[in-house]
Parts: C-alpha cells; structure tokens; sequence
C-alpha cells in the first residue's frame, strides 16, 4: 500500500488529486495539508474532497501531515514547494511535484535535494503533454533550423506565473533539440519595429483569458508549409491523473530527480 500525502488538499487541484489517489488500488490517502489558518483544519479530508470519512484531519503542520505517508504530491506556491521538498528529503520520503513557476535557484536546490530522496519534478503532469514534449523533441531534431518555432500558451486570466511552465518545458526540449542554451535564443514579447527574426529565435508568447484550462500550440513555419500541435486541457483531472501515476511510480525509486518523461518510460 502507497500511502500518500496531498499539500493544498481542499483546493481545485488538491482534491482532485485526492479523490484519484483514495480510488486507485493499492494507494491510500494517509496525509492532508492545508494553510495555516484554512476554514477546514482539523476537517476529515475525506469529506472536505467529496469522498467518505477517511479518518484523516487536515493539517497546517508538515511533519505531523505527513508523519505516516512515503509519498507526498505538491501543487501549491514555489516557496511552499520548497518547505514541503525540505521536509521530505529529511523525512525520506519520495515527492512529486507539479507546482510551477520555480525560479532556476528553487530548481537548483530541487535537485540537490534530490541526492536524499527520488523527486519527480514536471512542468506539467499530463500524459498528453508529456508525449507532446516528445514528440517536439523529434520534429525539432527532423526539421533543422529551417523552420521557425512559435509556441503560443493559453490559460485563464487568474494564472500568477507567465509563461506557463509548460511553455518553458517545450521551450527547452526544443533548446535541447538543437543544442543551444533558451536563454540566449527566447523571445517572450515582441511590440514596436522589431526587424527581421533573428535566426534560431524560439518565440514564446502568452495570452490570459476567461477560465482557460490551459492549450499549447508548438507552430513549425517554413518557406512553403507549416505545421502545427496543439495540446487543449479540457479539464484539470488529467494533469491529477499524471500526478497519482507518478506518485505510485516513484515509491521505492533510487533518489534522483526524475520528470514524467521517466514515469512514462519516454526518456531514450
């Protein structure tokens, strides 16, 4: 039995998450934390995500959240996230994270902590999205630099980070592809006389509306076609999903900080 901690357990995300690991077979949900001062503190998780009693409280204290779980999900704020990866990599316990918006430091110290316990870092938990990234890797490294990349991210207007992690995660793979560094060759606005498109540009571009729940475009142009793959989440249940998939793959891993591309079995 895999017995699971959800952080954020009463919000959109967390109890999606919840309700997923509470149905899975050999899975339970053994720790549930919230904010401190959160109206369901001291709640029976259980019914605070629509499910029966559990017997599990909801606490605002990781170590007492956690003390019986092997595995933690992570959906929460980047500092929060880096509490919670602090906690774990002490406590031994393995971690999946989907929270996005982590500054290359936080990320760093991710993977430091990584030589303790395995981590599953993702900028994004859909299994959709994941074969999508491979499948940029791949047209990227067919196509050459003779064709323009364009990729174009769509979510809703209360959305705190832009880009979207997910958009950075296709930015690098594409990066990777061609064997440059994204920092020397993003391009996130563009307004006024710009010139001509620098060779190798890879534009990435934000729009922010109503209640999109999150739609990736990669464009590919060249001189005479183009082409284009586009993800559209319809709802936020699949990147849950992905999250319990990696919480189950990731239970007696050698520490490491492993992505979905791993859980996936995508990695070449």
């Amino acid at each position: 039995m895999i017995r699971t901690g959800v952080t954020g357990i009463a919000g959109k995300m967390g109890s999606f998450i919840g309700l997923l690991v509470n149905e899975a077979e050999g899975m339970e949900l053994s720790g549930a934390l919230e904010a401190p001062g959160h109206k369901n503190i001291g709640s029976d998780a259980g019914l605070v995500i629509g499910a029966r009693s559990l017997g599990v409280a909801i606490m605002d204290d990781i170590t007492k959240a956690f003390a019986g779980c092997d595995v933690i999900i992570d959906f929460t704020h980047p500092d929060v996230t880096m509490e919670i990866a602090a906690h774990a990599a002490k406590a031994g316990k393995g971690l999946v994270i989907g929270t996005t918006g982590l500054t290359d430091q936080q990320v760093s110290g991710l993977k430091k902590l990584s030589k303790k316990i395995p981590i599953v870092f993702s900028p994004n938990m859909s299994i959709g999205v994941n074969v999508l990234f491979k499948a940029v890797s791949l047209l990227t490294k067919l196509l050459g630099d003779a064709y323009d990349i364009e990729i174009v991210e769509a979510h809703h207007k209360l959305k705190k980070d832009a880009p979207s992690g997910t958009a950075l995660g296709i930015a690098r793979v594409i990066a990777e592809a061609r064997g440059v560094k994204l920092n020397d060759h993003a391009c996130y606005e563009r307004h006024g006389i710009i010139g001509p498109r620098p060779k190798g540009e890879i534009g990435i571009q934000t729009v922010r509306a109503g209640d999109i729940i999150g739609d990736h475009t990669v464009l590919y142009a060249g001189n005479n076609e183009r082409i284009e793959i586009t993800h559209r989440a319809h709802t936020r249940q699949n990147f849950a999903q992905g999250a319990v998939r990696a919480a189950r793959w990731i239970k007696d891993k050698a520490p490491g900080m492993y992505s979905m591309m791993d859980v996936l079995g995508l990695v070449e």
